[in-house]
């Protein structure tokens, strides 16, 4: 019921075209859009610098904190120059292990940077001008969002972050980004019309934030002699699952000293008697 009721107090529904439209416009006239992202929420913007820096004082990070890029899983290439991919890592082996774990469901891949990225959304790491890719696997349908909000920006990628403030755990269920986004000025919700069906459709990701696997840098190679790439973020596809899908392409996967243990997911207070979840206490 809870999951139903969600639906009753968003603002826009997430698989309608007219809704998904006018999330579109309203993205492209400066504004953020609060989406279901495969089995969680994530926040979407235009990539200007001054819409990225108000997202993150809206999430309590600092403003000129690097942002994540996203687009549909058919322009994920385009974001990485593949001519500074380290020797020992086979360029087409990569490019299959991408799509297989975009057809598994949301990922994110940091890789070096393609030179249209812009400074305040890439990060220099081991000498390596990098970007880090979020995106929501091909059977989302939030793809249909993405694809309205590039046409109607011409761009070729948009600004992403997680649906939560600073500190907190993403949101998976509609009534939380409501509690905690709804106030919000310049922004839309474009919600799950399932938040369990969205759940469901994932069996083997946790809704929480995207697991992260760079390849900016060979990481060495794994026992079997395997070239390997590195787990920085242990998000909703578990390293073992990933380490799996990973060995078939070809690669080891090594973990970095910084992607710490998976995290669980956020955990929601009782609703009330209306199926809404109380409203974050704001300082």
């Amino acid at each position: 019921m809870g999951d139903e009721r969600a639906v009753l107090v968003r603002d826009l529904v997430l698989g309608d075209p007219e809704d998904v439209r006018r999330a579109a416009d309203e993205l492209g006239e400066g504004g953020a859009v609060v989406h279901g992202f495969a089995n969680f929420y994530a926040l979407t913007a235009g990539a200007a610098p001054e819409v990225v820096a108000r997202v993150n004082r809206m999430k309590g990070r600092p403003p000129g904190q690097v942002g994540s890029v996203t687009t549909v899983p058919s322009g994920v290439h385009a974001l990485f120059d593949w001519t500074r991919l380290p020797a020992e890592l086979p360029r087409r082996q990569l490019w299959a292990l991408l799509d297989e774990l975009y057809e598994l469901g949301p990922f994110g891949f940091r890789g070096p940077a393609a030179e249209r990225l812009p400074g305040h959304l890439t990060a220099v790491q081991d000498g390596v001008r990098t970007v880090q890719v979020v995106a929501p696997g091909r059977h989302c349908p939030s793809n249909a969002f993405l694809r309205a909000a590039l046409d109607r920006t011409a761009a070729a990628f948009l600004f992403i972050t997680s649906a939560n403030r600073s500190r907190e755990l993403p949101h998976w269920r509609g009534e939380g980004v409501v509690a905690d986004f709804r106030d919000e000025p310049r922004v839309r919700i474009l919600a799950h019309a399932d938040d369990a069906a969205a759940r469901l459709r994932y069996p083997y990701h946790a809704p929480v934030s995207t697991s992260v696997v760079s390849f900016h840098r060979s990481a060495g190679r794994g026992r079997a002699g395997l070239p390997a790439l590195t787990l920085e973020r242990q998000g909703s596809l578990s390293a073992e699952h990933i380490r799996s899908v990973a060995a078939n392409h070809g690669f080891a996967l090594a973990l970095a000293p910084q992607a710490g243990p998976r995290c669980g997911a956020r955990i929601y207070p009782q609703a009330g008697a209306d199926g809404r979840q109380p409203a974050r206490a704001r300082s």
